[in-house]
Parts: structure tokens; sequence; C-alpha cells
């Protein structure tokens, strides 16, 4: 993963051809230079900071990722960076990392955030509604679609769940899945989906986020869980520490991680995952850094969809 196959030259070069060809034209040659180095330069700058599993990463002062062997984790600023390349707009402030695989089989990628949310109450678990939720998805995603066309980055569309949101009260862990693709697509068309899984805790929540093929999520979804098994919070820190008496207590309920939060995310998420589809369909992933799991991971997706939809890959 994040191994570089020749030399610091020949990426360069190659990036510079193929993000001008792949790009969305800029205003000026000039501009259209400067957005090219900067992505160049992200991709280089999270290859030199990433950590090879296994390893712990401490986040935010509050848990620890026991990051496994074959798994590789890119910290802040440079996650941010790379996120921001791929057609993230935004500080991401809350991101701690990102992690991606070594092997070729393994064909996902995910984001860690921390969110000092303040103590969220999980009473409303018992009484939210699935189906109006997935409405509030829909419309969210409508809205933020006009932010996607300024970025010359196609409109997505909700799809459905791929798995409705669950929640454990015991281990206070949050777990949901929904699939998108490109807007006016056929209908067979290959989706992307994000699985989503929520860690509790005293002063705020963990979010690890997979991005993976909607036929793939059967067999993946099991890294997202066992990265959510790797991950502890520090002594005190834990959802059973709350204190009533001193504590902030958060001004939503679990219900907004899926609607408000979860809604955000998934659209911006959406774009990352179709920009690095681009340049996976010449090889690119590889000679940039990014690890042959990704690599496959999105030269399949090309291979899947290129007979309805020749130019642009799916959304995840």
């Amino acid at each position: 993963m994040f191994t570089v196959n020749s030399s610091t030259g020949r990426i360069a070069a190659l990036l510079v051809c193929l993000l001008t060809a792949l790009a969305t034209p800029l205003s000026s040659h000039a501009d259209e230079r400067s957005a090219v180095d900067d992505r160049k330069q992200a991709f280089a700058d999270a290859d030199a900071a990433k950590l090879v599993g296994p390893k712990d990463i401490p986040l935010a002062g509050q848990a620890v990722l026991h990051l496994p062997a074959g798994e590789v984790f890119i910290p802040q600023p440079q996650a941010a960076r790379m996120l921001v390349a791929m057609g993230n707009p935004g500080t991401h402030g809350d991101l701690q990392g990102l992690v991606f695989p070594q092997s070729e089989q393994d064909q996902w990628f995910a984001t860690v955030r921390y969110i000092a949310s303040g103590y969220v109450k999980d009473g409303d678990a018992k009484e939210w509604d699935a189906d109006e939720m997935l409405k509030s998805f829909r419309e969210g995603t409508e809205e933020a679609n006009a932010e996607r066309q300024k970025m010359g980055i196609p409109a997505m569309e909700i799809v459905g769940w791929a798995e409705k949101p669950t929640y454990d009260a015991t281990a206070h862990r949050l777990v949901w899945a929904m699939s998108s693709r490109d807007k006016g697509a056929p209908a067979d068309a290959a989706q992307g989906v994000n699985y989503n899984t929520y860690a509790l805790g005293r002063e705020g929540y963990i979010s690890l986020n997979l991005i993976t093929g909607l036929n793939e999520l059967p067999g993946e979804k099991h890294y997202a869980h066992e990265l959510l098994s790797a991950l502890d919070f520090n002594e005190g820190k834990r959802y059973a520490d709350f204190n009533s008496s001193t504590d902030h207590v958060a001004e939503y309920g679990l219900a907004a991680l899926v609607l408000g939060v979860g809604a955000k995310k998934l659209g911006l998420l959406a774009i990352a995952f179709g920009f690095l589809a681009k340049f996976a369909k010449l090889g690119v992933l590889l000679l940039a850094g990014i690890g042959a799991g990704a690599a496959k991971l999105f030269g399949r997706k090309k291979k899947t969809v290129e007979a309805t939809t020749p130019v642009e890959p799916p959304q995840a």
C-alpha cells in the first residue's frame, strides 16, 4: 500500500498529463496547472506520512485505533489535503485520518473522524423510522448536487438502504449503509456504498466510514467491524463514564448521526470515490502511491460500468 513503483519524476510527469486530461477545464491555464500541482503534492505528502500497521494510532486524545497489519493510516493534515484533492471541499477539522488496505484482494478505503459533540443520548434509537430517514437523505443529497456541479462532478442520487440503521445499546455502536449512483444512471448501473459505523464516547463519537462497491459490501463490511473492534476509548472517555452532573450533552440524539451528519458526509465521499476511479482507469493509483487494493477496486468498477457509462464511473 502506498508503495511508489517508479521514480518521482516519472510519477510527477504522469500525474500532470493525466490530471490535465481528466480534470474539468478551469478558467485559465495557470489555474489548471496550479490545481494539478496541488493534487499531485497532496498524494505525495500522504505517501510520505503514512503509518503502517500493526500500529496504535491515538485519536484526538479520546481513543486508540489498533491499526491491523496489512493496512495503512494517513494522518492529519495530509489526510484532509488528500480528501480535498479528491473533490471534498472544506477544512475537515474532525477528520483524524484515512485507512487503506495493502492487499490486492481488499478493495475499500475508510475515513476516521472524531466529533466532539458531547454525550449523545441514544434513547431515540427505539423510535426512529427508516423510511423517513431515507426521504431526508434524498432531499439533502439533491440540495448538495448544486455544489457538485460547480466542481464539475456529476450529480448523484440515493438508491436506498444497503443496511438499515441498527444500534447496539450494550456496546454503544451504530451501523448503517446507504447506496448511491450517478443521477439519471440506468437502473442496472453499478452502485457505490458508504458503510458507516459509529462508536459513542463520553464527550463525542468516532465515525469509521468504509467506502466500497455495493456488490462487494457483503464480503468487505467485516473490515469496518474489525476497525470498530480495534478501537478503544481511553480510560475516563468511555460512554459509561458519563457524569450527568458535569458533562456536556449533545444538542441532538442518535438519529441525527444518520439524518444530519451522515447525509453531508455521504455525498462528499462519493465525490472522492469518483475522483479516484478516474485515475484507476489508467493505472495511475499505483504510480501515485495508492495501493494495489485501491487500484484494483476502482479499476474493477470501471470494467463494470463502461458498457453503459464509458466516460465517468459511478459515484460511491
